[in-house]
């Protein structure tokens, strides 16, 4: 007997939204399909989207989101399939 293994991707897009409009870490994470730490860790080092603080929160914004994705696959490697 033969077991086969389905592996689900939830996808969860770029919400529609004026360039300005707000971000929450977690939604961020949601979105780019990483841990909530590996934008923690990103952001430590410099990288991943540029995030700011409102009192204790982080948040980004749809457009700075967008611009840093972009970037990013200018920068991919075509070889990589």
């Amino acid at each position: 007997m033969s077991s086969s293994t389905t592996t689900t991707i939830s996808t969860v897009s770029i919400p529609d939204g004026k360039d300005e409009d707000f971000l929450t870490l977690a939604e961020v994470a949601a979105i780019l399909r990483v841990p909530v730490n590996t934008l923690r860790w990103w952001r430590q080092c410099g990288d991943g989207p540029r995030f700011f603080k409102i009192g204790r929160h982080l948040l980004t914004t749809i457009g700075d989101l967008r611009t840093w994705i972009n970037e990013q696959k200018g920068r991919a490697d075509p070889d990589i399939a």
